[in-house]
């Protein structure tokens, strides 16, 4: 779970995390920031959060929750108000801070934010000539990242005539062109039909077992963060209200009333089958294939007494 603790590494009386996973690499933490706006909204206040190397965690939260304004703290877009946050052990807002942004990458929820360039070879290269590249090097990283996402084909289209779904592939390209230790993803398939959203779903899963990328996903979509999230953290008015594996987090259903949120499809499903059958299980299968592999799914018809399946 979250927290913070008084005098910690922030400084005498100055509130802090409490200690992470010391087993794991942290490659990026973000200690008791808050943030506010110009006009004296609260974006994010006291949030704890912390990134390890070669994982997807789930930024999980209604619109409002605080997910995107967290998300443009991890590579300096927004300089928190109080607190601080590190990537590799540097502050962004400290010395060498401008250049971190070379270690975190965002791809926005909307892709036009990020395209302005006459082509998508051009969009895709800036990053790295920005890297400091020759444009030889640049042009070579730019084609294997969209090779990468499977838009080999659109290097020479002008991105404002793609559709939704190429546009978020052509971003997402432009970011791994750079190469970055963490990509986060805010509500990336939010404007998605289900193709294209099946295809960033399996880029995103690409993304860490193959390129070793840790990730992060901002999504109110719980079905999603089932799937594919190793950890899962649940912000709720600007705070991280909890942090856990997605079954603890998505089996409990009294957090996630409390953080404003519905089960992943699959977790009701299962809920209401045992419910049915009069069945306790302490099975807490998280997609479909895990139900169908579950006990009670060869069992719940053999009675509807009360079960129990160890």
């Amino acid at each position: 779970m979250n927290g913070s603790v008084p005098g910690g590494p922030g400084g005498e009386g100055i509130p802090s995390c409490a200690p992470g996973q010391q087993e794991r690499r942290e490659l990026l933490h973000v200690d008791c920031a808050s943030h506010v706006y110009p006009d004296g909204t609260r974006g994010i206040h006291e949030l704890c959060f912390r990134v390890y190397e070669g994982e997807i965690v789930a930024l999980c939260g209604p619109n409002g929750a605080g997910k995107s304004t967290l998300i443009e703290h991890l590579n300096g877009l927004l300089q928190p108000s109080s607190g601080r946050v590190t990537v590799l052990g540097k502050e962004t807002g400290g010395k060498g801070g401008a250049e971190l942004w070379r270690f975190v990458g965002v791809v926005f929820q909307r892709s036009d934010d990020q395209l302005f360039a006459p082509t998508v070879l051009d969009d895709v290269m800036f990053g790295p000539l920005n890297l400091g590249l020759p444009p030889d090097q640049a042009t070579r990283r730019a084609r294997d990242a969209l090779a990468a996402v499977g838009a080999p084909d659109l290097e020479a289209k002008m991105p404002a005539y793609l559709s939704g779904g190429q546009k978020r592939l052509v971003a997402i390209a432009g970011i791994l062109a750079m190469d970055p230790l963490i990509i986060a993803f805010d509500e990336p398939t939010s404007d998605l039909d289900p193709v294209h959203g099946a295809v960033i779903e399996g880029i995103i899963r690409d993304l860490r077992d193959r390129r070793g990328k840790s990730v992060v996903l901002a999504t109110h979509d719980l079905d999603l963060a089932s799937r594919i999230a190793d950890r899962v953290c649940l912000v709720k008015g600007g705070s991280l209200i909890a942090d856990g594996s997605p079954r603890e987090i998505f089996y409990n259903q009294d957090l996630l009333k409390a953080a404003g949120l519905l089960e992943p499809a699959p977790v009701r499903f299962f809920r209401d089958l045992c419910r049915e059958y009069g069945i306790e299980t302490t099975d807490r299968p998280l997609t479909l294939e895990e139900i169908s592999r579950s006990p009670v799914f060869s069992r719940y018809g053999e009675g509807s007494g009360r079960k129990k399946l160890e």
